[in-house]
């Protein structure tokens, strides 16, 4: 049987980054289990993000507002740098709204119980005039992975509204090494060393922990499927044997004379012959050795064969 890991840790840890050590994995499972941990890490967790932006005067990504610095594009663009973590399962909306000259950051939103700004300091736009006005709505989402904005622009989006590219992963960072370790007298043994760094609206260790009951529900389905399936199979081959055994012998394509004697002599189906020794039905008048060895070819064609002799 191959061994369990003997434990593990954190050995490094700072900020919304953390360095955990698995120390004694069997020879050649540090890259198995590392590969597929970063893997589910920058794939499969769930985060937040912006999708849908709506800036007053803007009716399109490609539109300049009088009074501010940057253009829409570079607005969305700076949007994107922006993380956030979302207290609901439902899409939510944050709201700004700043008169006259300011350099805008993330925590200038309105604030929100449904969402929180977790980078406020990233700098969202500039207004470089004391008359400039500015109001922009946002919508922050649910998600895994990427989402391009082609896929908002499929569904139906308000009037005045700018889809957005979504990177909703709260993984910034994730890497790996392997090293070899002594465990008694191996020393080809594995230590694993996973670094990972969020971006804030998670932890390290949730992410590491998400990751793994990820890894452990699907491979958790594939063995219950494997039981699951054994277990039918099994069932299936039951019946298929019951009904083999409820064949009746006029069914086996006998000679007049076998089938004669065999039902005088009370034996009626399949499950009845195989009940017999080749020496007691021996015994059955009118069968005899040509007889025995027609049954014997029947029942070998069912793979099936006479009760053995005590």
């Amino acid at each position: 049987m191959i061994p369990l890991p003997q434990k593990i840790k954190i050995i490094n840890k700072k900020d919304n980054q953390a360095t955990f050590e698995i120390e004694g994995l069997s020879p050649g499972y540090g890259m198995t289990v590392g590969n597929s941990l970063r893997r589910v890490l920058l794939s499969s967790l769930e985060g937040s993000a912006v999708t849908l932006v709506k800036i007053k005067g803007a009716a399109h990504e490609f539109s300049t507002i009088p009074g501010v610095l940057e253009n829409v594009i570079d607005i969305l663009l700076n949007l994107k740098q922006v993380r956030f973590k979302l207290h609901s399962k439902e899409p939510k909306r944050l709201f700004l709204k700043v008169k006259g000259e300011k350099d805008i950051k993330a925590g200038d939103f309105e604030k929100s119980t449904d969402v929180e700004v977790i980078t406020k300091d990233v700098h969202i736009v500039t207004l470089s005039d004391p008359t400039s006005q500015f109001e922009m709505e946002i919508e922050i989402s649910r998600g895994l992975g990427f989402q391009p904005s082609e896929f908002l622009k499929r569904e139906k989006i308000e009037i005045g509204a700018i889809a957005v590219d979504a990177i909703f992963s709260p993984i910034r960072k994730v890497n790996y090494e392997v090293e070899d370790m002594r465990v008694g007298e191996r020393t080809d043994f594995n230590r694993l060393s996973l670094f990972v760094e969020t971006d804030g609206s998670i932890s390290p260790e949730e992410a590491f922990i998400s990751a793994s009951k990820i890894l452990v529900d699907h491979f958790s389905f594939l063995k219950d499927f494997q039981e699951s399936g054994g277990k039918e199979k099994e069932k299936k081959e039951m019946i298929e044997i019951e009904d083999i055994l409820k064949t009746k012998v006029s069914d086996l394509n006998l000679s007049i004379r076998t089938l004669n004697a065999l039902n005088e002599s009370g034996i009626k189906t399949v499950g009845g012959l195989i009940k017999k020794t080749e020496s007691s039905l021996g015994e059955i008048g009118g069968l005899g050795e040509k007889g025995i060895k027609e049954i014997k070819k029947a029942l070998g064609k069912l793979n099936l064969t006479f009760k053995e002799e005590k």
